[in-house]
Protein backbone atom coordinates (compact mmCIF):
# COMPACT_ATOMS: atom_id res chain seq x y z
CA UNK A 1 0.00 0.00 0.00
CA UNK A 2 0.64 3.65 -0.79
CA UNK A 3 1.80 4.65 2.57
CA UNK A 4 3.03 8.35 1.82
CA UNK A 5 2.69 10.86 4.41
CA UNK A 6 -1.14 12.61 4.05
CA UNK A 7 -1.25 16.13 3.52
CA UNK A 8 -4.51 16.56 1.69
CA UNK A 9 -6.56 17.89 4.53
CA UNK A 10 -9.03 15.87 5.54
CA UNK A 11 -12.81 17.02 6.55
CA UNK A 12 -15.62 15.19 8.55
CA UNK A 13 -18.70 16.54 9.43
CA UNK A 14 -20.56 15.34 12.21
CA UNK A 15 -23.84 15.32 14.53
CA UNK A 16 -25.30 13.14 16.85
CA UNK A 17 -24.20 9.56 15.76
CA UNK A 18 -20.93 8.86 18.34
CA UNK A 19 -21.00 5.42 17.50
CA UNK A 20 -20.41 5.48 13.82
CA UNK A 21 -18.76 8.73 13.93
CA UNK A 22 -16.39 6.57 16.62
CA UNK A 23 -15.36 4.44 13.69
CA UNK A 24 -15.22 6.57 11.40
CA UNK A 25 -12.64 9.04 13.34
CA UNK A 26 -10.80 5.94 13.94
CA UNK A 27 -10.21 5.58 10.65
CA UNK A 28 -9.10 8.72 10.32
CA UNK A 29 -6.11 8.35 13.04
CA UNK A 30 -4.90 6.13 11.23
CA UNK A 31 -4.59 7.70 7.84
CA UNK A 32 -2.70 10.52 10.69
CA UNK A 33 -3.64 14.01 8.48
CA UNK A 34 -1.65 17.01 8.71
CA UNK A 35 -4.89 18.97 8.71
CA UNK A 36 -8.15 18.41 10.20
CA UNK A 37 -11.57 20.48 9.62
CA UNK A 38 -14.36 19.40 12.15
CA UNK A 39 -17.86 20.52 11.38
CA UNK A 40 -20.64 19.55 13.39
CA UNK A 41 -24.62 20.71 13.19
CA UNK A 42 -26.44 21.95 16.10
CA UNK A 43 -29.00 20.53 17.94
CA UNK A 44 -33.12 20.48 17.32
CA UNK A 45 -34.92 22.30 19.95
CA UNK A 46 -37.86 19.89 19.61
CA UNK A 47 -36.07 16.69 19.84
CA UNK A 48 -35.32 15.50 23.59
CA UNK A 49 -31.96 13.92 24.04
CA UNK A 50 -30.16 15.31 21.07
CA UNK A 51 -27.89 18.19 22.70
CA UNK A 52 -26.59 15.61 25.06
CA UNK A 53 -26.17 13.46 21.76
CA UNK A 54 -24.05 16.06 19.73
CA UNK A 55 -22.04 16.88 22.87
CA UNK A 56 -21.56 13.27 22.79
CA UNK A 57 -20.10 12.81 19.29
CA UNK A 58 -18.22 16.61 19.61
CA UNK A 59 -16.44 15.00 22.37
CA UNK A 60 -15.46 12.08 19.98
CA UNK A 61 -13.21 13.69 17.97
CA UNK A 62 -11.56 16.09 19.72
CA UNK A 63 -9.12 12.81 20.69
CA UNK A 64 -6.90 14.62 18.27
CA UNK A 65 -3.58 12.43 19.67
CA UNK A 66 -1.18 12.68 16.70
CA UNK A 67 0.19 15.83 14.95
CA UNK A 68 -2.09 17.85 13.11
CA UNK A 69 -3.94 21.03 12.63
CA UNK A 70 -7.40 20.96 13.61
CA UNK A 71 -9.87 23.35 12.57
CA UNK A 72 -13.53 23.52 13.83
CA UNK A 73 -16.74 24.85 13.27
CA UNK A 74 -19.56 23.61 15.53
CA UNK A 75 -22.99 25.45 14.87
CA UNK A 76 -24.98 25.73 18.32
CA UNK A 77 -28.10 25.73 16.77
CA UNK A 78 -29.42 23.33 13.99
CA UNK A 79 -28.78 24.25 10.40
CA UNK A 80 -30.07 21.41 8.73
CA UNK A 81 -27.84 18.46 6.69
CA UNK A 82 -28.51 20.79 3.13
CA UNK A 83 -26.75 24.16 4.52
CA UNK A 84 -24.47 22.27 6.97
CA UNK A 85 -22.72 20.77 4.20
CA UNK A 86 -21.86 23.95 2.03
CA UNK A 87 -21.39 25.95 4.22
CA UNK A 88 -18.95 24.04 5.65
CA UNK A 89 -17.27 23.60 2.34
CA UNK A 90 -17.62 27.10 1.67
CA UNK A 91 -15.37 28.05 4.96
CA UNK A 92 -12.69 24.95 3.86
CA UNK A 93 -12.12 25.77 0.53
CA UNK A 94 -12.10 29.42 1.49
CA UNK A 95 -9.14 28.17 3.36
CA UNK A 96 -7.52 25.23 1.35
CA UNK A 97 -7.16 24.67 -2.28
CA UNK A 98 -8.06 20.72 -2.28
CA UNK A 99 -9.49 18.37 0.52
CA UNK A 100 -10.87 15.04 1.05
CA UNK A 101 -14.32 15.10 2.46
CA UNK A 102 -16.10 12.61 4.88
CA UNK A 103 -19.50 12.30 7.03
CA UNK A 104 -20.03 10.43 9.87
CA UNK A 105 -21.48 7.11 8.54
CA UNK A 106 -19.24 6.84 5.98
CA UNK A 107 -16.10 4.32 6.92
CA UNK A 108 -13.24 4.61 4.46
CA UNK A 109 -11.01 1.75 4.15
CA UNK A 110 -7.07 2.78 4.56
CA UNK A 111 -6.29 2.82 0.91
CA UNK A 112 -9.25 5.72 0.42
CA UNK A 113 -6.89 8.39 1.60
CA UNK A 114 -3.84 7.56 -0.31
CA UNK A 115 -5.98 7.12 -3.78
CA UNK A 116 -7.63 10.57 -3.26
CA UNK A 117 -4.14 11.77 -2.45
CA UNK A 118 -2.22 10.58 -5.80
CA UNK A 119 -5.46 11.17 -7.91
CA UNK A 120 -5.80 14.60 -6.16
CA UNK A 121 -2.39 15.85 -7.81
CA UNK A 122 -3.01 14.25 -11.18
CA UNK A 123 -6.04 15.89 -11.55
CA UNK A 124 -5.62 19.48 -9.99
CA UNK A 125 -5.37 21.51 -13.28
CA UNK A 126 -7.39 19.26 -15.14
CA UNK A 127 -10.72 21.19 -15.59
CA UNK A 128 -12.51 18.08 -16.82
CA UNK A 129 -12.38 16.47 -13.55
CA UNK A 130 -14.61 17.47 -10.58
CA UNK A 131 -14.01 15.34 -8.10
CA UNK A 132 -12.99 11.57 -7.13
CA UNK A 133 -15.41 9.19 -5.26
CA UNK A 134 -14.61 6.18 -2.89
CA UNK A 135 -17.97 4.62 -4.23
CA UNK A 136 -18.61 1.92 -6.03
CA UNK A 137 -21.91 0.16 -7.13
CA UNK A 138 -20.77 -1.97 -10.08
CA UNK A 139 -20.96 -5.68 -7.91
CA UNK A 140 -17.63 -6.75 -8.84
CA UNK A 141 -17.85 -5.39 -12.87
CA UNK A 142 -14.37 -4.59 -13.90
CA UNK A 143 -14.00 -1.34 -15.78
CA UNK A 144 -11.12 -1.28 -17.97
CA UNK A 145 -7.71 -2.81 -16.46
CA UNK A 146 -7.14 -0.02 -14.51
CA UNK A 147 -7.21 1.41 -11.30
CA UNK A 148 -10.44 3.61 -12.06
CA UNK A 149 -12.66 4.42 -14.25
CA UNK A 150 -14.51 7.93 -15.19
CA UNK A 151 -18.30 8.50 -15.08
CA UNK A 152 -21.41 11.51 -15.26
CA UNK A 153 -21.93 10.12 -12.03
CA UNK A 154 -21.06 11.97 -8.37
CA UNK A 155 -21.39 9.97 -5.64
CA UNK A 156 -20.37 12.13 -2.37
CA UNK A 157 -20.12 8.83 0.54
CA UNK A 158 -16.40 9.56 0.47
CA UNK A 159 -14.89 11.56 -1.92
CA UNK A 160 -12.69 14.93 -2.73
CA UNK A 161 -12.69 17.91 -4.66
CA UNK A 162 -11.02 21.03 -5.38
CA UNK A 163 -11.41 24.73 -4.66
CA UNK A 164 -11.52 25.37 -8.34
CA UNK A 165 -14.09 22.54 -8.67
CA UNK A 166 -16.84 23.99 -5.20
CA UNK A 167 -16.57 27.25 -6.58
CA UNK A 168 -19.15 25.86 -9.75
CA UNK A 169 -21.67 24.36 -6.96
CA UNK A 170 -24.86 26.32 -7.48
CA UNK A 171 -27.02 25.91 -4.78
CA UNK A 172 -30.21 27.89 -6.68
CA UNK A 173 -29.95 25.95 -9.93
CA UNK A 174 -30.24 29.21 -11.30
CA UNK A 175 -29.31 27.59 -14.79
CA UNK A 176 -32.09 24.65 -14.48
CA UNK A 177 -34.84 27.00 -16.16
CA UNK A 178 -32.91 26.75 -19.26
CA UNK A 179 -31.39 22.99 -18.91
CA UNK A 180 -34.60 21.99 -18.87
CA UNK A 181 -36.43 23.81 -21.75
CA UNK A 182 -33.20 23.07 -24.37
CA UNK A 183 -33.44 19.24 -23.13
CA UNK A 184 -29.64 19.60 -22.28
CA UNK A 185 -30.47 16.64 -19.81
CA UNK A 186 -30.23 14.51 -23.08
CA UNK A 187 -26.16 15.20 -22.78
CA UNK A 188 -25.89 13.54 -19.62
CA UNK A 189 -28.38 10.04 -20.38
CA UNK A 190 -29.70 8.89 -23.27
CA UNK A 191 -31.81 6.58 -21.16
CA UNK A 192 -35.55 8.22 -20.88
CA UNK A 193 -36.35 7.13 -17.36
CA UNK A 194 -33.15 8.68 -15.75
CA UNK A 195 -34.13 12.06 -17.94
CA UNK A 196 -37.84 11.86 -16.54
CA UNK A 197 -36.22 10.99 -12.86
CA UNK A 198 -33.96 14.27 -12.76
CA UNK A 199 -35.87 16.73 -14.45
CA UNK A 200 -38.50 15.95 -11.75
CA UNK A 201 -35.99 15.65 -9.15
CA UNK A 202 -34.94 20.20 -10.02
CA UNK A 203 -38.51 21.06 -11.54
CA UNK A 204 -40.27 20.03 -7.88
CA UNK A 205 -37.77 21.73 -6.24
CA UNK A 206 -37.75 24.37 -7.68
CA UNK A 207 -41.60 24.47 -7.56
CA UNK A 208 -41.99 23.99 -4.01
CA UNK A 209 -42.80 20.60 -3.65
CA UNK A 210 -40.01 19.46 -1.96
CA UNK A 211 -36.10 20.75 -0.70
CA UNK A 212 -33.61 19.26 -2.70
CA UNK A 213 -30.51 17.46 -1.09
CA UNK A 214 -27.47 19.23 -1.54
CA UNK A 215 -25.89 16.42 -3.56
CA UNK A 216 -28.50 16.28 -6.62
CA UNK A 217 -27.48 20.39 -6.86
CA UNK A 218 -23.52 19.14 -6.92
CA UNK A 219 -24.62 16.89 -9.74
CA UNK A 220 -26.11 19.66 -11.94
CA UNK A 221 -23.52 21.63 -11.56
CA UNK A 222 -20.82 19.59 -12.54
CA UNK A 223 -22.91 18.28 -15.02
CA UNK A 224 -23.36 22.26 -16.46
CA UNK A 225 -19.59 22.40 -16.71
CA UNK A 226 -19.23 19.20 -18.82
CA UNK A 227 -17.70 17.51 -15.85
CA UNK A 228 -16.34 13.99 -14.86
CA UNK A 229 -16.03 12.05 -11.62
CA UNK A 230 -13.10 9.49 -11.13
CA UNK A 231 -14.37 6.72 -9.48
CA UNK A 232 -12.28 3.55 -8.34
CA UNK A 233 -12.85 -0.46 -9.65
CA UNK A 234 -12.80 -1.02 -5.74
CA UNK A 235 -15.41 0.39 -3.15
CA UNK A 236 -13.14 1.99 -1.23
CA UNK A 237 -16.08 3.34 1.33
CA UNK A 238 -19.03 1.85 3.15
CA UNK A 239 -22.45 3.63 4.26
CA UNK A 240 -22.26 2.53 7.99
CA UNK A 241 -24.82 4.71 8.85
CA UNK A 242 -28.45 3.77 7.67
CA UNK A 243 -31.46 3.14 10.03
CA UNK A 244 -34.02 5.19 11.73
CA UNK A 245 -31.20 7.88 13.14
CA UNK A 246 -30.30 8.65 10.05
CA UNK A 247 -31.58 11.79 8.26
CA UNK A 248 -31.97 9.89 4.31
CA UNK A 249 -30.69 6.54 4.27
CA UNK A 250 -33.70 5.01 7.18
CA UNK A 251 -33.88 1.50 5.28
CA UNK A 252 -31.53 -0.65 7.19
CA UNK A 253 -32.07 -3.80 5.08
CA UNK A 254 -31.01 -1.28 1.52
CA UNK A 255 -28.78 -2.97 -0.71
CA UNK A 256 -26.34 -0.40 -0.14
CA UNK A 257 -25.69 -0.76 3.61
CA UNK A 258 -22.85 -1.70 4.61
CA UNK A 259 -21.36 -2.82 1.06
CA UNK A 260 -18.12 -4.72 1.33
CA UNK A 261 -14.84 -3.05 1.97
CA UNK A 262 -12.15 -3.44 -0.91
CA UNK A 263 -8.19 -2.28 -0.62
CA UNK A 264 -7.10 -0.55 -3.20
CA UNK A 265 -3.89 -1.89 -5.26
CA UNK A 266 -0.82 0.60 -6.02
CA UNK A 267 0.72 1.35 -8.15
CA UNK A 268 -2.03 2.55 -9.63
CA UNK A 269 -2.82 1.96 -12.86
CA UNK A 270 -4.47 5.19 -14.78
CA UNK A 271 -7.14 4.91 -17.55
CA UNK A 272 -5.63 4.96 -20.76
CA UNK A 273 -8.45 8.13 -22.23
CA UNK A 274 -10.39 10.28 -20.14
CA UNK A 275 -13.98 9.90 -21.09
CA UNK A 276 -17.07 8.82 -19.20
CA UNK A 277 -17.95 4.53 -19.01
CA UNK A 278 -21.24 5.27 -20.18
CA UNK A 279 -22.27 1.43 -19.14
CA UNK A 280 -20.51 1.47 -15.82
CA UNK A 281 -23.15 4.45 -15.14
CA UNK A 282 -26.04 2.69 -16.89
CA UNK A 283 -25.54 -0.32 -14.71
CA UNK A 284 -25.29 1.92 -11.39
CA UNK A 285 -28.55 4.07 -12.55
CA UNK A 286 -30.54 0.85 -13.29
CA UNK A 287 -29.11 -1.07 -10.07
CA UNK A 288 -28.61 1.71 -7.51
CA UNK A 289 -30.90 4.46 -7.97
CA UNK A 290 -34.76 4.91 -8.07
CA UNK A 291 -36.22 5.95 -11.51
CA UNK A 292 -40.23 7.01 -11.72
CA UNK A 293 -42.48 5.49 -13.74
CA UNK A 294 -44.32 7.94 -16.38
CA UNK A 295 -46.66 10.58 -14.88
CA UNK A 296 -49.87 10.10 -15.83
CA UNK A 297 -53.58 10.03 -14.41
CA UNK A 298 -55.10 12.57 -11.92
CA UNK A 299 -52.15 11.94 -9.34
CA UNK A 300 -49.69 13.25 -11.74
CA UNK A 301 -52.04 16.68 -12.22
CA UNK A 302 -51.82 17.12 -8.76
CA UNK A 303 -48.56 17.53 -8.46
CA UNK A 304 -48.15 14.13 -6.95
CA UNK A 305 -44.09 13.01 -6.43
CA UNK A 306 -42.16 10.74 -8.22
CA UNK A 307 -43.51 7.32 -8.09
CA UNK A 308 -40.55 5.38 -7.46
CA UNK A 309 -39.50 1.25 -7.80
CA UNK A 310 -37.59 -0.68 -6.41
CA UNK A 311 -34.52 -2.67 -8.52
CA UNK A 312 -36.37 -5.62 -8.23
CA UNK A 313 -39.27 -4.89 -9.13
CA UNK A 314 -37.71 -2.90 -12.36
CA UNK A 315 -35.51 -6.08 -13.13
CA UNK A 316 -39.52 -7.88 -13.23
CA UNK A 317 -40.62 -5.18 -15.48
CA UNK A 318 -37.76 -5.88 -17.79
CA UNK A 319 -37.92 -9.25 -17.63
CA UNK A 320 -41.75 -9.34 -18.59
CA UNK A 321 -40.90 -6.67 -21.44
CA UNK A 322 -38.55 -8.77 -23.05
CA UNK A 323 -40.95 -11.96 -22.82
CA UNK A 324 -43.48 -9.92 -24.44
CA UNK A 325 -41.27 -8.94 -27.02
CA UNK A 326 -40.07 -12.44 -28.04
CA UNK A 327 -43.48 -13.29 -27.86
CA UNK A 328 -44.25 -10.65 -30.42
CA UNK A 329 -41.28 -11.68 -32.62
CA UNK A 330 -42.66 -15.35 -32.78
CA UNK A 331 -46.11 -14.62 -33.20
CA UNK A 332 -44.94 -12.45 -36.37
CA UNK A 333 -42.50 -15.09 -37.82
CA UNK A 334 -45.28 -17.62 -37.60
CA UNK A 335 -47.77 -15.29 -39.29
CA UNK A 336 -45.05 -14.66 -42.20
CA UNK A 337 -44.24 -18.49 -42.50
CA UNK A 338 -48.41 -19.08 -43.20
CA UNK A 339 -48.42 -16.39 -45.12
CA UNK A 340 -45.57 -17.84 -46.84
CA UNK A 341 -47.16 -21.42 -47.36
CA UNK A 342 -50.27 -19.68 -48.13
CA UNK A 343 -48.85 -18.10 -51.07
CA UNK A 344 -46.81 -21.50 -52.10
CA UNK A 345 -50.41 -23.32 -51.99
CA UNK A 346 -52.07 -20.72 -54.24
CA UNK A 347 -48.88 -20.88 -56.74
CA UNK A 348 -49.17 -25.19 -56.62
CA UNK A 349 -52.92 -24.33 -57.22
CA UNK A 350 -52.43 -22.08 -60.39
CA UNK A 351 -50.11 -24.76 -61.46
CA UNK A 352 -52.20 -27.50 -61.07
CA UNK A 353 -55.34 -25.88 -62.58
CA UNK A 354 -52.70 -24.56 -65.72
CA UNK A 355 -52.06 -27.66 -66.09
CA UNK A 356 -54.97 -29.56 -66.30
CA UNK A 357 -56.60 -26.98 -68.83
CA UNK A 358 -53.60 -27.24 -70.78
CA UNK A 359 -54.03 -31.47 -70.40
CA UNK A 360 -57.86 -31.01 -71.44
CA UNK A 361 -57.18 -28.13 -74.47
CA UNK A 362 -54.56 -30.71 -75.76
CA UNK A 363 -56.87 -33.75 -75.15
CA UNK A 364 -59.74 -31.94 -77.74
CA UNK A 365 -57.19 -31.47 -80.22
CA UNK A 366 -56.26 -34.85 -80.85
CA UNK A 367 -60.14 -35.38 -80.75
CA UNK A 368 -60.57 -33.03 -83.80
CA UNK A 369 -57.17 -33.77 -85.69
CA UNK A 370 -58.45 -37.74 -85.38
CA UNK A 371 -62.24 -36.92 -86.79
CA UNK A 372 -60.80 -34.93 -89.58
CA UNK A 373 -58.53 -37.61 -90.51
CA UNK A 374 -61.92 -40.14 -90.63
CA UNK A 375 -63.92 -37.81 -92.56
CA UNK A 376 -61.25 -37.44 -95.10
Amino acid sequence: MNMSRLTVPVVLFIFKRPDVTEQVFNAIRSARPTKLFLIADGPRPDQPGEAELCSATRAVVSRVDWPCEVSTLFSPVNLGLNQRITSGLNWVFSQVEEAIILEDDCLPHPTFFPFCQELLNRYRNDERIMMISGNNFQKGRGRLEASYYFSRLFHIWGWATWRRAWNHYDDSLRLWPEISRNGWLQSVTSDPNAIRFFHKMYQDHLDGKHVLSWDYKWNLSCWLQNGLSVMPNANLVTNIGFGRSSTYAHDADSALAHLPLVPMSFPLVHPPFIMADSQADQYTMEQQFYLPEPDSGPAAAAGAPPVLESPVTRLAKRQLRQRRRRIRRAGISRRRARRTRSGRGRVRSVRSTRKAGAAAMSGRRRMRRSRRRRAG
